[in-house]
C-alpha cells in the first residue's frame, strides 16, 4: 500500500509501494528488526528523475501497509549514496551499539563527485542506526572496501555461518566486467577477497544488485541450494532491465554454479530462454531480499519499472513503483530444480470475493464479465483446460479498443502478456510490447494468480513456477474483464474475482 498524497492520480497503486512525491528506483537495505521491516530504496528527494541519488525509506509491520520515512541517507557534495543492503549485527562485531542495543548496518556504494578526493569511483561504506532506523550516521572511517573502480557497487552483505567458519559476507558487483565479487568481515569494517563469480549467462548489459542466499528444495532442510541473482540492464529476456538467478552451491568462499548455460562476455541471444530469470515481463528490476525476515522466509522485491522508459512514465508529481513483496522458494517440476514466487497478498485477509463461476465451458470467441468482476484494483485466480483452443486467456483492463491481453497458445504452450493496445503507450517507443514465457500445463491446467493494480500487472502461473510483471497506463473507464478462446472450445474450471474490502 502507498502513501496517501495529495499528488494522487488515477495511476497512483493502491496495493504498491510509491513514494509520497519525486523519484524511486532500486530497493535497499531490506532488514527486519524490532517487529518492523524497512525497506529502503533509491531516492531523488528533489523530483521525478534519476538524481540526488539517496537512501529513501518506508516502514512496514505487515509488508503490505508502507508508511514513507524520512530519508535515511541523504547524498552531500562529495558523494551519492547508491544501492547496497542492511543488516541487524546481532552481536554488535561492529563495535557500532552495545550487546543490548546492537545497531542496524547499512552497507551503501559511495559514488563519488568531481568535490572528492576519490572522484569517480564506486566503494563501499557503511552507516549505522541504534534507533532502529529512525536516524543514520555515516562511519567516519568510510569506505570500508575501496578497488580503484569506477563500477564496484550494490554490496549485499549477510552472515555466514558453514564448514569454513563464521564471518559477513559481502556479494558485491564490477558491473561491466559483469562479475560478482565475493568479500568477507569480521566486524563489516575490514573485508577480505575472496572469489569471483562470472560473467556467465545474460551478459548483454551491465550486472548490478546482486543477492546470495541458501534454500531447501521443497521445504527439506537436508537437501539446499545457493541461489545467486544478479540483475541486469539492458540485456533482460523481455528487453532493458531484468534479473536472472544460478542455482548451485556455496562454500564460503566461492559460489558453484549448476546452472550455467553459457560462459564469457559474449551474450549468446539464441540461448536466452535457457537462463534462469526471476520475471519474464518489461517491469521487474533490482530485486533483492530481506535480510533477518522472521521464519527463515526468504522475501524479495523488485523495482517495477525499467530502464528503458523509467524516466517519461506518465505520472504525476511521482515516479515508479515497487512490485509486491514475493515470498521465493525452490521446488522440483520435472525432474529439475526451479525458483517459484507467491506475492504476499494484499487481498488474504481483507478481500472480498464479488464474482465467481466454476465449470463453465467457454465457447470460441470472448465473453464479457458482468459488472461485479470489473475494477482497476483486483486479483484474479483462473484455473482453466484450454481442451481444443488454439488460444484462450482473459481480457485485462478494458474498454473499447483499449485492453491487456493474457493469452495461453496451447500448440506452443506460451503465455503471453500484450500491452500493444493497454492505453497510453505512446510516451516511449519500446513501451507497447508483448511478453512471453514457455509454461508447460499440469495434469491439463493452466493456474493463473494475477494481481491488477491502477498502473499494473502481476502474473503468477502454475503456482509461481513463472511470473510476469509489467506496467500499463490505461483510461479510467477501462476497468472491463472477459474471457475467450480461439480455435476451439476450452474450459473455465474456476474463476474468482476478490476486491478489497472497501472496494467491494
Amino acid at each position: 500500500m502507498t502513501t496517501t498524497s495529495a499528488l494522487d492520480c488515477q495511476y497512483r497503486p493502491r496495493h504498491h509501494y510509491t513514494a509520497d512525491r519525486s523519484w524511486l528506483n532500486d530497493p535497499n537495505g531490506l532488514v527486519y528488526a524490532n517487529g518492523t521491516y524497512h525497506l529502503f530504496y533509491q531516492h531523488n528527494p528533489s523530483g521525478t528523475v534519476w538524481g540526488n541519488m539517496s537512501w529513501g525509506h518506508a516502514t512496514s509491520a505487515d509488508l503490505l501497509h508502507w508508511d514513507e520515512q524520512p530519508v535515511a541517507i541523504a547524498c552531500d557534495e562529495q558523494e551519492a549514496i547508491f544501492s547496497g543492503s542492511a543488516v541487524l549485527d546481532k552481536t554488535n562485531t561492529s563495535g557500532f551499539g552495545t550487546p543490548d542495543n546492537p545497531p542496524l548496518v547499512a552497507i551503501y556504494t559511495s559514488a563519488y563527485t568531481p568535490a572528492s578526493p576519490l572522484n569517480g569511483r564506486q566503494a563501499q561504506s557503511l552507516a549505522y542506526s541504534t534507533d532502529n532506523g529512525a536516524t543514520w550516521t555515516k562511519y567516519d572511517g568510510n569506505p570500508v572496501l575501496d578497488r580503484a573502480s569506477a563500477d564496484f557497487r550494490d554490496p549485499k552483505v549477510f552472515w555466514y555461518d558453514g564448514s569454513a567458519g563464521s564471518y559477513w559476507v559481502m556479494v558485491a558487483v564490477e558491473a561491466v566486467d559483469r562479475e560478482v565479487v565475493l568479500y568477507k568481515s569480521a566486524d563489516l569494517k575490514t573485508w577480505e577477497y575472496l572469489s569471483t563469480f562470472g560473467p556467465a549467462n545474460a551478459t548483454g548489459g551491465v550486472w548490478e544488485c546482486p543477492d546470495l542466499f541458501e534454500l531447501p528444495v521443497d521445504g527439506d532442510a537436508g537437501n539446499t541450494k545457493w541461489v545467486l541473482v544478479v540483475n541486469l540492464s539492458p540485456g533482460g529476456i523481455a528487453g532493458g532491465s531484468g534479473g536472472q538467478y544460478f542455482l548451485g552451491s556455496f562454500d564460503g568462499v566461492a559460489f558453484t554454479s549448476e546452472t550455467t548455460v553459457t560462459q564469457g562476455i559474449q551474450q549468446d541471444d539464441s540461448r536466452m530462454a535457457e537462463y534462469g530469470w526471476l520475471d519474464w515481463g518489461r517491469d521487474y528490476y533490482a530485486a533483492v531480499s530481506f535480510s533477518n525476515a522472521p521464519g527463515g522466509r526468504r522475501l524479495m522485491i523488485g523495482w517495477m519499472n525499467n530502464w528503458q522508459y523509467g524516466a517519461v512514465t506518465p505520472t504525476s508529481g511521482w515516479r515508479s513503483a515497487m512490485s509486491l513483496v514475493r515470498e521465493v522458494r525452490l521446488a522440483s517440476r520435472d525432474g529439475a530444480v526451479a525458483l517459484v514466487q507467491a506475492a504476499v497478498d494484499p487481498y488474504g485477509s481483507g478481500g472480498a470475493t464479488t464474482y465467481s463461476e466454476a465449470g463453465t465451458a467457454l465457447a470460441v470467441g470472448t465473453r464479457w464479465l458482468p459488472a461485479e468482476a470489473s475494477g482497476d484494483v483486483l486479483r484474479i485466480d483462473a484455473d482453466i483446460v484450454p481442451g481444443t483452443a488454439g488460444e484462450v486467456g482473459l481480457l485485462l483492463r478494458a474498454d473499447g479498443g483499449e485492453r491487456t491481453v493474457l493469452a495461453y497458445d496451447s500448440g506452443r504452450g506460451v503465455l503471453s502478456l500484450d500491452r500493444t493496445a493497454s492505453g497510453n503507450t505512446a510516451f516511449h517507443e519500446s513501451f507497447a510490447s508483448v511478453q512471453r514465457v514457455a509454461v508447460p500445463l499440469e495434469d491439463g491446467r493452466l493456474r493463473l494468480r494475477v494481481f491488477l493494480d491502477r498502473c499494473s500487472v502481476e502474473v503468477f502461473a502454475q503456482d509461481g513456477l513463472a511470473t510476469i510483471t509489467d506496467q500499463i497506463f490505461p483510461g479510467e473507464s477501462s476497468t472491463s474483464l472477459a474471457v475467450f478462446a480461439e480455435g476451439g472450445g476450452a474450459t473455465l474450471v474456476s474463476l474468482d474475482v476478490v476486491r478489497t474490502r472497501s472496494h467491494a
